[in-house]
């Protein structure tokens, strides 16, 4: 079997912990930044796991991570 490319954009949005799980950044953190609050763009600025339904998607399109 031919190895499977990694999606390029993928790659450079989410990480792998030593246990399998998928981590995210947060959306909404790049402009229009005057109407949030500093305690949401505090929060938005945290890591977080992946949602379930979509860590099989994620691990396909990062095989090798």
């Amino acid at each position: 079997m031919p190895k499977i490319k990694t999606h390029s954009g993928a790659k450079k949005r989410f990480k792998l912990t030593k246990t399998g799980k998928v981590i995210r950044a947060h959306a909404f953190k790049s402009h229009i930044l005057n109407k949030k609050t500093t305690k949401r763009k505090r929060n938005l600025r945290k890591t977080v796991t992946a949602d379930a339904t979509n860590v099989a998607k994620i691990k396909k399109l990062v095989p090798y991570k």
